[in-house]
């Protein structure tokens, strides 16, 4: 596995991806959904225990009027309430009975040595009257008051119950509340991320399944896909197809191209030379002038249509042990060191042809202005774009200075006139370098002469045993 493999398990982790947007959006409707549903179930408990404690205060109030009629003296010994709640001091629940003046009459046990405050609410058509209180200890209280008649004379009962222990009762079931929405809002999400991974799992298979199309590992998009996604594997494998379709009509072109210009021309060209005079060398000349212009840019033709191929990989230090034994054979005179690579070393992310190319052009210029040392290293290079493979060619020739540097790149420029070749051959380097987004830099060497650095893009390892280095 190389580098790529640990930021694909945690892609869905990444800003801008659909599974964690989903994840977020889930999770946070999944907030304001419990906090309010705590809210709510809390009012609702809140509501049913104070309708509760209400129907409780009516109910002794009830059993107070009842036993008053038939006591017939509200200042009867029996008038008493059997909850033993009546009978605590301090409890909040209690009850007095008061004249019409408002003087007191009975009371609870509960109530002794402590004054309590009228009502100040108004009575409804039953002349019952209800509110909330404090007593002396701070505690809130729910009041219910009725008035009840003994002949001419009038009676008030009051009852109260503790408010406060309601409140302590809804905080509680509110705090526990809170806690159990919380544990299922956390396996809510859990099982939301859970089920963005499976679901979007499909759109991951063919980013890999793309992947492995741009890395040279399949020629198409293959596997089965949701009926969603499946159209866009498949638009995807019909633009292969046709850009494959492209590629090949262009190649057809350009050598039809090649072959329609190169006769004429050569016409020309015997045909100046069999015969003398300004004329027929101005033919001449111009002729090998058209014959080097198409060469070149049907060159350039050629490279485009190969490296627009996708899918395409090759495998570096196979490549160049191979071109260091030809090397050997053209230049026996020459030492060529390579230092063989370890195994992590990526592929080239390309056409072994193009890389064939360019290396081998690299190499043969070193091997021709070299004093008989040429070194050849590959190695991995991490940058902020990615990994990058990096090939260093240096000899111990004379070198370049920065001018002739930039000089030698140009199109058919030569700094030697005595040194066999066009000059194209660093330019046509550089033109493949550039349509695969790499460089190429010319810098001085350790061994004293130039040294050449060529960067290109990677694909994954393609798992196959090398040979040693021979």
């Amino acid at each position: 596995m190389d580098g790529n493999a640990g930021p694909v398990k945690t892609r869905w982790l990444r800003k801008g991806s659909i599974a964690a947007s989903l994840f977020w959006l889930t999770a946070g409707w999944l907030v304001i959904a419990l906090v309010a549903t705590g809210f709510l179930l809390t009012d609702l408990y809140s509501r049913a225990l104070d309708t509760t404690l209400s129907q409780t205060l009516d109910f002794h109030v009830e059993g107070l009027a009842g036993i008053l009629l038939d006591a017939g003296d509200p200042q009867a010994p029996d008038i008493a309430l059997a909850d033993p709640r009546f009978d605590r001091p301090r409890s909040g629940w209690y009850w007095i009975i008061r004249d019409g003046n408002g003087a007191l009459v009975n009371l609870s046990t509960s109530v002794v040595g402590i004054d309590l405050p009228q009502l100040e609410t108004v009575a409804d058509a039953q002349g019952r009257r209800t509110g909330i209180l404090s007593d002396a200890f701070g505690t809130q209280l729910r009041v219910v008051e009725r008035v009840v008649w003994l002949g001419e004379d009038e009676y008030r009962i009051v009852v109260a119950g503790n408010l406060t222990e309601i409140l302590g009762l809804v905080g509680d079931f509110r705090g526990q509340a809170f806690i159990v929405l919380g544990a299922v809002g956390a396996m809510l999400a859990i099982m939301s991320a859970i089920v963005a991974r499976i679901a979007l799992r499909p759109i991951g298979r063919l980013s890999q399944a793309i992947e492995s199309v741009r890395e040279g590992e399949s020629p198409s998009v293959a596997g089965a896909y949701p009926t969603e996604i499946a159209p866009l594997a498949e638009e995807v494998n019909e633009l292969l197809r046709s850009n494959a379709e492209i590629i090949e009509r262009a190649r057809n072109q350009v050598g039809n191209l090649a072959h329609g210009l190169k006769t004429p021309i050569a016409v020309l060209r015997n045909e100046a030379a069999a015969r003398k005079g300004v004329l027929a060398d101005i033919v001449q000349t111009e002729s090998d002038k058209m014959s080097t212009m198409v060469s070149t840019y049907l060159e350039r033709a050629r490279l485009a249509a190969r490296t627009s191929v996708v899918g395409k990989k090759a495998d570096a230090t196979m490549i160049m042990l191979r071109l260091t034994r030809v090397m050997r054979k053209i230049h026996p005179e020459v030492t060529i060191a390579f230092q063989r690579p370890d195994a992590s070393l990526l592929w080239f992310r390309g056409d072994e042809a193009d890389l064939e190319e360019m290396t081998g052009n690299l190499l043969d210029n070193a091997c021709k202005w070299s004093k008989g040392q040429v070194g050849v290293r590959l190695s991995n290079e991490r940058t902020e774009k990615g990994n990058l493979l990096l090939i260093r060619i240096d000899d111990n020739g004379p070198g370049l200075s920065e001018e002739d540097a930039k000089k030698v790149l140009r199109r058919g420029v030569r700094l030697d006139e005595k040194t066999p070749g066009t000059g194209l051959g660093l330019d046509i380097v550089k033109e493949l370098v550039d349509v695969y987004g790499g460089s190429l830099d010319l810098k001085r060497s350790a061994l004293g002469g130039l040294l050449v650095e060529l960067r290109l893009p990677t694909a994954r390892l393609g798992g196959l045993n090398r040979p040693g280095a021979g």
